[in-house]
């Protein structure tokens, strides 16, 4: 989830030596000469590592779950690996999977590793350095990514017991608010008034396709000299579910200012090339063949379920389990993610 993503000198919490022979063992004649490990700070979900053998040309992403205590499914990287393998191939770009380790044996905890591929990542939803008419394109481009994502025969691929289909938003707002009445970490009133306004307009609709869950600008990989995704990153909230979430998330930055969380509210998008909230929509829709995009129920339930989250980060810092260093920082934000979603269902946002 949220991340300002950076390279971090903190040693591993684990045995270097020890992943070392494991992939030697592994990936013969890749894993040849010294091994460099370099962890990435700032993400707040699963810790993740570059790893790499230069005399090889081996370059390697390991992504594994925290250590100490988690909420049941959480940190699944088994289902990131799943869908990784199962994505291979298709119109959704995704970095080659290449092993899971499921044992605690290596690193701790169970991992997976990918390969590690060029081109930029984002984490700033301004797009900084990019010129505006390549920023526009960037933003379509993320449009019709997730579009191509809705589009995966994700029954042909064998995902049919990925999640449960149908009752999404109703077995999501359960999810989400049993996590903020276990594991909140201050009074937070917009959150409960949301979850009761929720439950009384759901969007039933039994529309399901793949769900990302994180679906946002800084899980993209964008081509080195072009605004092409050349892959979606992140995967670990994905599941069977109603798309509309994963658009409605998505348009997250037109909701927020950059010093809440990766805003664009403020700025000056038109001379930043950034479309609007309605154009966006309307790419995607046209990508994916929808009438509709998300409505007021889709966007008041992103807010409410990055609150929750956010909320959540906090709550792992105080039990010494955070993914990274900014997680007090970031928990904080919770209440201003609420009180958005607050103003959108009372007709102010």
């Amino acid at each position: 989830m949220p991340d300002m993503q950076a390279a971090s000198s903190a040693p591993p919490e684990f045995d270097p030596a020890r992943l070392d022979a494991f992939l030697r063992a592994v990936l013969p004649g890749r894993a040849s000469g010294p091994m460099a490990i370099e962890r990435i700070s700032g993400g707040q979900s699963n810790p993740t590592f570059f790893l790499s053998y230069p005399e090889a040309g081996t370059r390697l992403v390991l992504r594994k779950k925290p250590p100490g205590p988690l909420l049941p499914s959480a940190h699944a990287v088994e289902r990131e690996y799943r869908i990784l393998k199962a994505l291979a191939g298709s119109a959704v770009p995704v970095p080659p999977a290449l092993l899971l380790h499921e044992a605690d044996d290596v690193v701790g905890t169970p991992f997976y590793l990918m390969e590690r591929l060029e081109g930029r990542v984002f984490h700033d939803t301004a797009l900084p350095g990019v010129a505006p008419h390549e920023r526009r394109a960037m933003y379509f481009a993320m449009a019709e990514a997730l579009a191509a994502l809705h589009g995966f025969d994700w029954q042909g691929a064998g995902l049919a017991d990925f999640g449960r289909p149908g009752n999404y938003y109703a077995r999501q707002l359960a999810r989400w608010g049993r996590q903020w009445r276990e594991t909140r970490t201050r009074e937070i009133p917009a959150i409960d008034r949301l979850i009761d306004w929720l439950g009384a307009n759901l969007d039933e609709t039994s529309d399901t396709t793949i769900v990302h869950g994180d679906f946002r600008l800084g899980n993209l990989m964008f081509a080195p000299d072009a605004p092409k995704v050349v892959a979606v990153l992140d995967w670990e909230l994905s599941t069977l579910g109603h798309p509309l979430s994963d658009v409605a998330f998505s348009c997250l930055p037109w909701h927020s200012t950059p010093q809440m969380y990766a805003g664009i509210v403020g700025l000056d998008r038109e001379a930043l090339g950034i479309p609007t909230q309605d154009e966006y929509i309307a790419r995607y829709c046209a990508a994916a063949g929808r009438a509709e995009g998300p409505g007021r129920f889709h966007l008041a339930f992103s807010l409410f379920r990055f609150a929750v989250i956010l909320d959540g980060i906090a709550a792992r810092a105080k039990t010494g389990n955070a993914a990274a260093e900014n997680a007090v920082a970031v928990g904080a934000m919770a209440e201003s993610f609420a009180e958005r979603a607050d103003a959108l269902v009372a007709g102010d946002g």
